[in-house]
Formats: structure tokens, C-alpha cells, sequence
């Protein structure tokens, strides 16, 4: 006799029945109609050829055909419905290895107590940064989740927008303390000002500097004796006193707070710069990606000032 999904369907309501006492109560159960439990049964008996069920107007009981079916069928259907159970408990447990790949700009973003509570709060977790700027082949690397900066290339990931940095102009205090007063985009090509740019990894090229107030945008042509494409050297020569740099908002918030940099023409700050955490699927999100998405949200909203 072939076995098939009606068959195993038909075993199951029987099962129910038996169960809970009455078609009527193993409907409900099942999320049935009585007359299609009944009739669930009633196939099951023609496909075995024997009466499994006594039935009257007030009960049903178990023929010794049935008593049989059902002391087989009872575990092998506990069993299956033990292995949904525990397949699907695994399904909610933070655990395994979560692969990121971070954006070198929001090195500061994540500092280590928040890291530090974050994998206390989940011990079955390990976590693995890679840094790029790129964002690649995320399937094809084996990676997670990626948190970018800038506007996506055409994809078919998932993204979600954790939030819009502003673009703006900083230095330390030793350089200003020695150079004029920014008052306007166009003075940082005058008194000797010295500009720090960054290249774009993805692209080879600088930069551009623009400032944007408004509807109103000013482009500032640098010509630098510095490039970097080095986060960390970029910030940190820029800490150093070299120079102006501009530079996301959300990666220098730190810094702004300590007072190691200083910004320079906020009202010319309105330039602002996506950062999204991208994923491979919206359909069955492990629970590691998704508790991590929520966990990068909290930061960033931490480093967002109001």
C-alpha cells in the first residue's frame, strides 16, 4: 500500500479522535469541520479495508482494528509533531557563529561595553567583524548581515535604513588655534587652510566636498597634500591637528564629545549620508541577525544626537 500525504492527514484526525474522545472535540482541535473529520476517517477505513471506529449517536470507540492502528500510529505522529516542536525551538535560539561585515566608518559606532552586553546577552553566540567598505557577495563570502554606508547599489538584499548622518567639517583645537576663523565653505581655500581628503575604496576617487544649506549647495575644489583611505589614519591625523576633514557625523560623535575635534560651519551641515544594515532574505531571518539588527539600531541611535 503506498503511503501518501492524504493517508497521513486521514491517520492524524483518526489519532485526534481517539484522543479527544468525539469527532466534534478532534474537529476543533484540528481547526476542522465535523463533517471532514468524519469523513477523514471514513477514507481511512476504505483504504485499509477494515473498521477502526464504533460509532453512535453519543460516542465513538475503538475496534480491535482500530486499538492496533492506533498504538502504532500515536507515537510515530508524537514524533513527528516532538521533531516541529524542537525544530522549531532551535529556530528562536540566538546561537551559532554571526559573520558581519562593518563599514570602516562605523568603527566608533559600536563601542566594546555595548559589544561587551551584547554578546553577555547571548552566550550561545559568537561574532565575527570583518571590515570592508565594499559590500560584495554576501551569500558568496558567507556573511550575515553587512551595515554600509551610502546609497546601495541594485541588489536583491534586504535593506533596512538604520539612519541618516549628517556630512560635516571638523578639526582639532591645536590647528584652529593657529589658523583663521572658518566663517563660509569658500574661506577653507583661503589663509592657508589645509584640507585632508579621503578616497572611496569602492570608487579610486576623492571625496567631493559640498556643502549644503538648504536648497543652497557650495562645491570646494581640494587639492590636498593628504589623501587617506584609511579610516582610522584619516580621523586620527585630523585629531593629530593637520588639518579640516569632513567626515560622518555618527563616526566622529566620540570625538566631538571629548572635544579632540571640533566642528567647524554647522549651518552648512544639512548633507546627509544613509547607513543600512543589509541582509541576504526577508524570509526566516535567524534569530542571530535579527537580534543583532535590533542591537546595531540601539547603538547607532546612541551615537545620533538629538
Amino acid at each position: 500500500m503506498r503511503f501518501d500525504e492524504q493517508t497521513l492527514s486521514d491517520s492524524n484526525v483518526f489519532v485526534a479522535v481517539v484522543r479527544c474522545g468525539s469527532f466534534a472535540n478532534a474537529a476543533r482541535s484540528l481547526n476542522l469541520s465535523q463533517s471532514v473529520a468524519s469523513r477523514s476517517v471514513a477514507r481511512l477505513e476504505k483504504r485499509l479495508g477494515v473498521r477502526v471506529l464504533d460509532r453512535t449517536t453519543r460516542s465513538v470507540s475503538l475496534t480491535g482494528d482500530g486499538r492496533g492502528l492506533f498504538e502504532r500510529l500515536e507515537p510515530l505522529l508524537q514524533a513527528f509533531e516532538d521533531a516541529f516542536t524542537s525544530t522549531a525551538e532551535e529556530q528562536s535560539k540566538v546561537r551559532g557563529r554571526l559573520r558581519i561585515k562593518m563599514h570602516h566608518t562605523l568603527a566608533h559606532v559600536i563601542d566594546g561595553k555595548q559589544l561587551k552586553a551584547f554578546l553577555e546577552d547571548y552566550p550561545e553566540l559568537s561574532v565575527e567583524f570583518i571590515s570592508s567598505d565594499k559590500l560584495g557577495d554576501l551569500v558568496g563570502e558567507g556573511l550575515d548581515i553587512a551595515l554600509y554606508v551610502g546609497e546601495l547599489p541594485s541588489s536583491r538584499l534586504i535593506a533596512k535604513k538604520l539612519l541618516d548622518t549628517r556630512v560635516i567639517t571638523v578639526a582639532a583645537p591645536d590647528y584652529l588655534a593657529k589658523h583663521r576663523k572658518v566663517d563660509h565653505p569658500s574661506d577653507l581655500l583661503k589663509d592657508g587652510h589645509t584640507l585632508i581628503d579621503y578616497r572611496n575604496p569602492e570608487t579610486g576617487r576623492t571625496f567631493p566636498w559640498e556643502y549644503h544649506r538648504g536648497r543652497k549647495i557650495v562645491k570646494i575644489a581640494t587639492t590636498g597634500r593628504l589623501i587617506v583611505s584609511d579610516i582610522v589614519n584619516f580621523h586620527g591625523i585630523c585629531v593629530a591637528g593637520w588639518g579640516i576633514a569632513q567626515v560622518l557625523e555618527v563616526a566622529v560623535k566620540p570625538m566631538l564629545e571629548t572635544g579632540a575635534l571640533v566642528e567647524l560651519l554647522p549651518e552648512w551641515g544639512d548633507e546627509r549620508f544613509p547607513i543600512y544594515a543589509v541582509y541576504p532574505s526577508r524570509n526566516y531571518v535567524p534569530p542571530k541577525v535579527r537580534v543583532f539588527i535590533d542591537f546595531v539600531s540601539s547603538a547607532v541611535s546612541k551615537s545620533t544626537p538629538l
